[in-house]
């Protein structure tokens, strides 16, 4: 791909630039205003304009639209306020910009510096990528719950949660890791990325496959938990078992969210402070929920010796190898 710049001015913020989209191999400069970007990608050519008038802003903006791009547009003056407004995402100037600019535009730089655009498209993919691991984690951890309930039913077996159960799930196993998911720290592997198409769904198929595969692992944790209680000494037990198991499988399941790719034994799998907390702060009450036998009224348990209790926390920390162990297998295959 040839990517021309016709304004020496921008040669170095149009090149950083366009490693957000594809790498670029050398720079040629014939001194003349008249710059090449030369890439590896499938040889087309792109353009870059400058010193247009204003109608021809608009026409080149909306023939980029007609070919399914998402277009962004950069100015300052009142001229370019019509393409700023007709682009996907306007650009104006904070500094030298005017204020006609400024209301027609999506965005407004602040210091007047293009490579700040690069920073706020990392910013943004990376709160994306937030939002959807919370998405994923909370999917997940329901699909499993519905799985185990489903295979009980067909089974013909007591159902594994009583209502208390699935209302603790929901307020304090569920809402803090998926919290702290949302505030991962930024990473700079986002801008590897390829950009996602304007339309696409956030429930892709392989979004779908990952939460079917996950929640899969986490119900069938579950319910051998369940067996192993029901089987011993009843239902009660069996309930317990599962509600500990699948409470546990969830807090340890926020660190298989952390990112699509595995992250176990590597630095970035404790970075989250926020998810820490949250699984020390569930972690110690649902132990507090099986051991504390005021509690167990309330909240339809009943008590685990000391082998019950690691076998509820050895089958939920085994989610950890067994979905990273997957997550391998899907990013090998890519």
């Amino acid at each position: 791909m040839i990517l021309k710049v016709i304004n020496h001015d921008f040669i170095y913020e149009m090149s950083h630039l366009c490693t957000v989209f594809f790498p670029f191999e050398k720079i040629k400069d014939d001194g003349e205003d008249n710059i090449e970007v030369v890439t590896s990608a499938n040889g087309n050519e792109f353009s870059v304009y400058a010193r247009v008038s204003p109608e021809h802003k608009i026409r080149i903006v909306k023939a980029w639209q007609e070919k399914g791009n998402i277009v962004s547009m950069t100015g300052d003056g009142v001229n370019d306020a019509p393409a700023l407004k007709q682009a996907d995402v306007g650009v104006a100037m904070g500094i030298t910009g005017t204020e006609v600019a400024k209301d027609a535009a999506s965005m407004v730089l602040t210091d007047d510096n293009f490579a700040t655009i690069v920073k706020a498209v990392e910013n943004g993919r990376n709160v994306y990528r937030n939002i959807k691991s919370s998405i994923q984690f909370l999917l997940s951890g329901n699909f499993g719950a519905i799985l185990a309930v489903l295979y009980a039913s067909i089974a013909g077996l007591p159902v594994p949660f009583a209502p208390v159960h699935l209302l603790f799930i929901n307020l304090l196993t569920d809402s803090l890791p998926a919290i702290a998911l949302g505030l991962e720290p930024h990473r700079k592997d986002v801008m590897d990325e390829k950009p996602r198409q304007k339309d696409e769904s956030i429930l892709t198929r392989d979004f779908l496959a990952k939460i079917v595969t996950e929640g899969l692992s986490i119900g069938v944790m579950t319910m051998i938990a369940f067996m192993i209680g029901y089987t011993s000494e009843g239902a009660l037990l069996g309930s317990t078992m599962a509600f500990g198991t699948l409470c546990t499988s969830r807090l340890f399941h926020g660190y298989n969210c952390k990112a699509d790719r595995p992250v176990l034994f590597k630095k970035g799998f404790f970075n989250n402070i926020y998810l820490q907390g949250a699984f020390l702060i569930g972690f110690v009450l649902i132990t507090g929920v099986l051991t504390i036998p005021a509690l167990h009224g309330i909240f339809s348990v009943t008590t685990l010796n000391i082998t019950q209790l690691f076998t509820v926390y050895g089958l939920a920390i085994l989610n950890i190898p067994v979905i990273q162990c997957l997550k391998a297998i899907r990013f090998k295959l890519r």
